[in-house]
């Protein structure tokens, strides 16, 4: 067995000096196929400023080495079944490797014998990440769902913290729910979530001061439940929703969440104002996101016509709920006037397709609108069917975006704050459990192979056993402690007023 580094670099030298490497077998048998890998990141293409790739080897082996050989160099890890790499050689792995990429040889030891697999390539763009991302972790039981947080994640490294626990106010007779946070162009100091139940109330941060609204009022249909704030303006669109849930006892998709009723509402964060966009009878519409110029907004709506008065309109949605699809539209937007207008349809996925529409995100640069789509229903994140979509909106064309998809479901697409990168809560691993992938799309509008963001066990998603919600990409962490929201959670909700448009 033989152990050879070597770099171009003198720092790296030296930072190599410090560390123990295993030696690579030399005399290992070949095999024609790839090592099984967890997480896959076999042929993927990554950021120049992601923080390691740690795998584990899921073959028979006793002992594992992976050789990785870059532009002035090769160095092997190993350790038991995993793949641990070091962090500040895996920067200066990855500088070297910018807009080239890796090889990966991976050995595995099985009595006494070696085998080398198939070596595959790790490809490192010239395009960096944001260098935060952040999620709600819950249980997927829906019972115990008071136990669960907003965090925020470091992609750069490992460091995850607490934005807030759900737990810091809850006590036995005052539960509380937190969803749906949002941030305007990727940045933290106006930003916000919803809490329900127990001290309900929207947390809006506006230049970095912490308020909190209540958003219900007696024309609206309920507060604000799925924002998406103006670009340039000091305006938040939002979905009013009236939400149900029913469980499956025979059925892969298990839970159903199915509005009743929904509208759109636009809030005036200067004035305290909120007023309706859109409350069409028949139409359910949810889902605003914004175009990059905040001159267009988009948003989705099915067509629902209740036909039993016999009944509550709660169990006729239960007893009809696959016939519920929605449609993609889009309304011009007047930021001086905050006046809607021209409503069309752009993506009829219900009537064409027999398919439902949710969760449209845009790129930066304006090009592309992420989506959702599944048989039915607004909540795919439950739908083995789901997929992630894509619409030239130039040409309306949309594609399904086969790098980023499996058999089981995707949902929650968003972009970086630079376009190139996308990240999609996915059930790939079990079915059971969501965690976010990112994907690399490039300038020729090509979606890359999607990976999970590493952890620095590589074994972690297979014993953590919480679903990761609503990715959002930030440039910077949210600078307000989860002790100062706690606090300001107990206060009174400062009462929006309506607006007549």
């Amino acid at each position: 067995m033989k152990m050879k580094i070597f770099f171009s670099s003198i720092i790296l030298v030296a930072i190599m000096a410090a560390c123990t490497h295993p030696a690579v077998p030399e005399d290992a048998k070949k095999e024609s196929r790839l090592p099984h890998i967890y997480p896959d990141y076999t042929e993927v293409t990554i950021p120049c400023n992601i923080c390691p790739l740690n795998f584990a080897v899921r073959e028979n082996a006793s002992e594992v080495v992976a050789r990785f050989t870059f532009p002035g160099g090769e160095i092997a890890y190993g350790k038991g079944q995993n793949v641990l790499i070091d962090e500040e050689e895996w920067k200066l792995m990855l500088k070297a490797a910018k807009g080239k990429s890796m090889q990966v040889e991976v050995f595995t030891k099985e009595g006494e014998r070696w085998k080398a697999y198939k070596p595959f390539n790790i490809y490192v763009a010239k395009d960096s990440i944001d260098s935060y991302i952040s999620y709600r972790v819950i249980q997927p039981s829906y019972v115990a769902y008071e136990k669960l947080s907003i965090n925020q994640r470091n992609l750069t490294n490992f460091d995850e913290k607490e934005i807030y626990n759900n737990m810091s106010v809850s006590t036995e007779k005052t539960g509380q729910c937190i969803n749906c946070h949002s941030y305007q162009n990727f940045k933290t100091d106006n930003m916000l979530f919803h809490m329900r139940q127990g001290y309900g109330g929207t947390m809006l941060v506006v230049n970095g001061e912490l308020h909190k609204i209540d958003l219900k009022t007696e024309q609206t249909l309920s507060a604000g439940v799925y924002p998406a704030w103006h670009p340039t303006k000091r305006l938040i669109a939002f979905s009013t929703n009236s939400t149900g849930q029913s469980f499956h006892t025979k059925d892969l998709n298990k839970i159903e969440v199915q509005d009743t009723e929904s509208d759109l509402i636009l809030y005036d964060i200067d004035k305290n104002e909120v007023s309706i966009i859109s409350e069409l009878e028949d139409e359910l519409e949810v889902f605003p996101t914004w175009s990059p110029d905040g001159k267009k907004l988009y948003f989705c709506s099915a067509h629902f016509e209740y036909k039993n008065d016999s009944i509550a309109h709660e169990t006729e949605m239960i007893q009809r709920y696959k016939e519920v699809k929605y449609d993609l539209y889009c309304a011009d937007f007047n930021p001086d006037t905050k006046e809607f207008s021209n409503v069309e349809m752009i993506y009829n996925a219900a009537d064409s397709l027999g398919q439902s529409v949710t969760l449209p995100r845009i790129s930066p640069d304006g090009k592309y609108l992420l989506f959702a789509q599944a048989e039915y229903g607004c909540f795919h994140v439950w739908h083995a069917d789901a997929d992630i979509y894509m619409m030239d909106l130039k040409t309306r064309e949309v594609q399904r975006l086969d790098a980023v998809n499996s058999p089981r479901s995707e949902s929650y697409p968003t972009w970086s704050s630079n376009g190139r990168w996308i990240m999609v809560d996915s059930r790939r691993d079990d079915g059971n459990y969501t965690r976010p992938l990112l994907a690399y799309f490039d300038r020729q509008g090509k979606a890359h192979k999607a990976f999970a963001v590493p952890q620095k066990d590589p074994n972690f998603y297979t014993f953590f056993l919480r679903s990761y919600n609503r990715p959002e990409f930030m440039v910077e962490p949210v600078g307000i402690t989860p002790q100062e929201f706690a606090k300001k959670a107990k206060e009174e909700a400062v009462k929006a007023k309506y607006a007549q448009r």
